[in-house]
């Protein structure tokens, strides 16, 4: 039987993301790729610290188990071969049955989403995030500094999204940055009842609540939609996940206040949201990246 990666849910991530190669990363960013392997080599035997994604991959890959493997996990890093082998090795330290990786020595690896059908890329990289979203690929650039996740947690995977250009498109967000905040209350209360086209990270939350209705009796997805909306406008971002025929946990409709302290409180393992401001905000307090998307990222 032809060995295949159908009906998994996939997650693609960089070396960066899941690992904490700052340090390494400066004398790579350098120009010396030959003392950045020399110094990875030296500490083949060192496990690298858990990066800002770690707890994500993590408790996705506790959704497997001897009866399916219904996660995998891909490492896409432009580390070079031999890096690799730290890499793995650091997976193999913490438990992580991460088998599979491409390691492309400083190009860009988001090719390699396509045969891997991919339903999210996370890399500290913009470049080959919005080349990812460009080819229709959830992605996000991580923010390597971010706050850890919460242990507080550990049979629950959590994860926060903002709506309109992450889950949802940019359709309102466009009236409200080209005609203000009045016009974008009277469009939204006057399309409660059209459900908004589908944002990039639409494909994640379908794949996310298939892994979920499958599921496992040890593990569950707890999600939360956290958007600068407020009423009338909540209706339509409410309505659009009924006709999608998905469930969030929660919903906050912040109408504008900063979103990083209800996301200290909701604990995510990871946060979505498509405006730099937010998720700085938010990576005080949790892991968070940058959905390179929609209006607000020409």
């Amino acid at each position: 039987m032809a060995v295949t990666l159908d009906g998994k849910l996939v997650v693609a991530i960089s070396s960066r993301a899941l690992f904490d190669f700052e340090e390494e990363n400066r004398l790579f960013e350098q120009g010396d790729d030959k003392a950045y392997m020399r110094l990875q080599l030296e500490r083949l035997d060192t496990p690298a610290a858990p990066g800002v994604a770690f707890s994500l991959v993590h408790k996705l890959l506790a959704f497997n188990d001897a009866h399916a493997q219904r996660v995998e996990v891909v490492i896409l890093s432009r580390n070079d071969p031999v890096s690799g082998m730290r890499v793995f090795r650091s997976a193999q330290h913490y438990g992580l049955p991460i088998q599979r990786g491409s390691f492309t020595r400083g190009q860009s690896p988001w090719r390699y989403l396509r045969p891997l059908r991919a339903n999210l890329f996370l890399s500290a990289h913009l470049a080959d995030v919005r080349a990812a979203l460009d080819a229709g690929v959830p992605a996000a650039q991580v923010y390597p500094t971010s706050v850890r996740a919460s242990d507080a947690h550990p049979t629950e995977v959590r994860i926060a999204f903002d709506g309109d250009a992450v889950l949802f498109s940019d359709e309102a967000e466009r009236i409200y940055q080209s005609q203000g905040l009045s016009a974008f209350q009277s469009h939204e209360s006057s399309k409660a009842g059209t459900p908004l086209e589908g944002g990039p990270f639409k494909p994640l939350l379908e794949a996310l609540h298939r892994l979920q209705s499958e599921g496992t009796p040890l593990m569950r997805i707890r999600t939360a939609l956290v958007t600068a909306r407020s009423a009338p406008a909540h209706e339509r971002a409410i309505r659009t996940l009924m006709n999608w025929n998905i469930e969030v946990d929660e919903a906050m409709f912040l109408g504008g206040l900063p979103k990083g302290e209800f996301l200290r409180e909701f604990e995510p393992d990871f946060f979505f949201d498509d405006q730099t401001g937010h998720i700085e905000s938010a990576a005080q307090h949790v892991p968070a990246g940058h959905v390179a998307s929609g209006i607000s990222n020409p």
